[in-house]
């Protein structure tokens, strides 16, 4: 065997290894963008369709009139959240308390400079 037949052999085999290679790199990408594709087509398909419910009756109906002096809704008010006494200082700060700023001397008015 000669050097040149042994190189032409080699230079086959390395070629067909990288388009094996090349090969099975589109072939998973293909694979990939057709898996993004139908999960697309997925999420479109499960979106929920307009509702066509039946037309109620009470759409054709007028409000009914407003009286002076009709009664007011019986229910309480909202009142605001206020927290439990128990759970107040149950949380510890994450950072130590900050340092106190230097005192100055208070700023004087415009009528103590003159």
């Amino acid at each position: 065997m000669m050097a040149g037949d042994q190189d032409k052999r080699t230079l086959i085999r390395e070629l067909l290894i990288a388009g094996s290679l090349f090969a099975a790199g589109a072939l998973v990408t293909g694979l990939s963008l057709l898996q993004i594709r139908a999960e697309n087509r997925l999420q479109m398909t499960q979106a929920t369709p307009p509702l066509q419910g039946t037309p109620s009756d009470n759409q054709n109906k007028t409000p009914a009139e407003a009286k002076p002096g009709g009664e007011r809704p019986t229910t309480p008010a909202p009142e605001p959240a206020r927290p439990d006494p128990q759970t107040q200082g149950a949380a510890k700060p994450a950072l130590p308390p900050a340092p106190a700023e230097k005192m100055a001397p208070p700023i004087r008015d415009k009528q103590d400079k003159k």
